[in-house]
């Protein structure tokens, strides 16, 4: 047997042997993107990484251990859900309370203002209304997915042929309203005097707070600021948090008491017209979808990841509002949070001119495997700096990983060095998904290879495999049909030894901002990257 999986849990503080109930399927839900704005670098560190420690779990190499203690070596099932909010997710991120405003409306007065100076997204259909909400959450859900997919992320990569890895909130109100009508019905939830809005009571939940350290005391105190003043009237406690609010102004809105929801089941939620509050959202979602994924799912995800800023208040409700309605006595074995990314040693903005969102980058020439290794390079649990120059860098790396591969065409090579680079790979990674360990390994062992067999080359594109799409040097170029012919005419100009050709070839694509490389393959065509 292999070095089991070690990983940290922010619940327990410490680092644990990861433990699943099922060790053969995985399960697995990561707290996914509000579908408002294009995503940011920042955002996509923590989903990449949930990505990352989603391959290692499905990798041969990675052994788990079950509830009795024996060890299980894999490749296994990983069930993935990573949820998509469009609808209820407030601007203020912090605030348990429901304060600010939906990020959607937010998103709808900004595209208004940006329509009547003539500056919608370029890429938006004809058809685009940016006062509607599904329009705008349709909109930029469908440039999330095509910078996931491009990044390699997996569950991205599934939805087309299964919807539930990753559902919308739109689309689950209906359980998100059972969830609340049962918390109700259990007294762990209330309806305000003014039946306003529904809250969560966290005075029936005594252990919240252990995840984030935000006890009833230290909000019923203001601590961090996190209470909402004008947001207090009609609760119990400070930190109760929001379940539903009735708003039939809202944009977006359900009744339910209507037949598709809870109809004549609504209860005391009957005529309470209105949205889920956000934190409802996620522990909805995450029961209908692995309920339907994984036969035997009880109420209890083996892993649970997000951003640092989902610990408190997010996933702190979630973990109450979820073992009050299941009455488990766990929502999740194990959290995983991911910490912040600075962009060269200072928070992200745009004022800064520092925020990147994934099709900058793309579009300035950069690889989409060297953004997704700049980006989950540095250790997980360490505030990441992105740079120009660790881009640049990145992007080197992955060539030279490529080459390696592309050299190997022999049979033979270094068993030895094959056998170590794998059992210091492995440790690395089972040591709390220790990625730079790993990567160091692979450059420690590629700089001793003279000439890469066919054995290395296969052993390398497994190892990375973990970490990134490899892929071949012309497939993730970042170069597409616009340079496919000259490059094709350039590979038949040299096999006719019409050097001339060959070289004005090379000079029009370069000439076109591209990079040109003879190789043993053919000609390899890069967009010159610039940042």
């Amino acid at each position: 047997m292999g070095q089991t999986f070690r990983l940290f849990n922010s619940l327990t503080r410490g680092v644990e042997e990861f433990v699943a109930r099922d060790p053969g399927r995985v399960t697995f839900y990561t707290c996914g993107p509000t579908v408002y704005d294009y995503a940011h670098i920042g955002n996509f560190r923590s989903f990449l990484v949930a990505d990352v420690a989603r391959r290692w779990l499905e990798s041969p190499l990675c052994t788990i251990r079950d509830e009795a203690g024996k060890e299980h070596e894999g490749p296994r099932t990983v069930a993935h859900v990573m949820n998509l909010t469009d609808v209820g997710h407030m601007t203020d991120d912090e605030a348990a309370d429901g304060a600010g405003e939906d990020k959607m409306e937010a998103a709808a007065k900004r595209l208004l203002e940006a329509k009547k100076g003539g500056k919608l997204p370029p890429d938006a259909p004809k058809d685009f209304d940016p006062s509607n909400p599904h329009h705008i959450a349709r909109f930029y859900e469908g440039a999330f997915l095509e910078d996931a997919r491009l990044l390699g992320l997996k569950v991205a990569g599934e939805k087309d042929g299964d919807a539930r890895v990753m559902p919308r909130a739109t689309e689950h109100v209906r359980e998100m309203l059972a969830m609340v009508r049962g918390l109700l019905e259990r007294g762990c939830a209330y309806v305000s005097p003014d039946r306003d809005a529904v809250y969560f009571d966290t005075q029936r939940f005594p252990e919240y707070g252990r995840l984030s350290g935000n006890t009833l005391d230290k909000v019923r105190a203001g601590a961090g600021g996190r209470v909402s003043d004008a947001n207090q009237s009609g609760k119990r406690h400070p930190a109760d948090f929001l379940l539903w609010k009735r708003d039939s102004s809202h944009v977006m809105k359900w009744d339910p008491g209507a037949p598709e929801m809870l109809g004549a089941d609504a209860g005391a939620l009957a005529g309470m017209v209105g949205y889920p509050g956000w934190h409802i959202e996620c522990s909805a979602m995450a029961e209908s979808s692995l309920s339907a994924m994984v036969p035997g799912f009880a109420h209890e995800v083996d892993l649970h990841s997000g951003g640092e800023d989902n610990i408190f208040p997010h996933h702190e409700c979630e973990i109450a509002q979820s073992r009050c309605a299941w009455g488990t006595e766990r929502f999740a074995r194990q959290w995983l949070h991911v910490r912040h990314l600075m962009v060269e040693g200072e928070k992200m903005s745009k004022s800064k001119g520092n925020f990147y969102t994934i099709r900058d980058l793309l579009g300035k020439g950069f690889d989409p495997a060297a953004i997704r290794l700049e980006l989950i390079k540095t250790h997980y649990r360490s505030n990441a700096n992105f740079t120009s120059q660790g881009l640049r860098d990145s992007q080197k790396m992955v060539e030279r990983w490529r080459a390696f591969v592309d050299r190997g065409t022999e049979a033979g090579g270094d068993a030895s060095l094959r056998e170590n680079v794998s059992a210091e790979f492995v440790r690395s990674m089972s040591d709390d998904l220790n990625t730079a360990g790993a990567i160091g390994a692979l450059n420690a062992w590629i700089g001793r290879v003279e000439s890469p067999s066919r054995e290395d080359a296969a052993l390398l594109r497994e190892l990375t495999g973990v970490l990134l799409d490899l892929g071949g040097a012309q497939a993730d170029s970042g170069a597409g049909d616009e340079t496919d012919a000259l490059r094709v005419a350039r590979d038949e100009a040299r096999k006719a030894k019409n050097w001339a050709e060959s070289d004005r070839l090379r000079d029009e694509l370069v000439a076109m901002g591209y990079e040109v490389k003879d190789t043993a393959q053919g000609t390899v065509v890069t967009r010159r990257a610039r940042l």
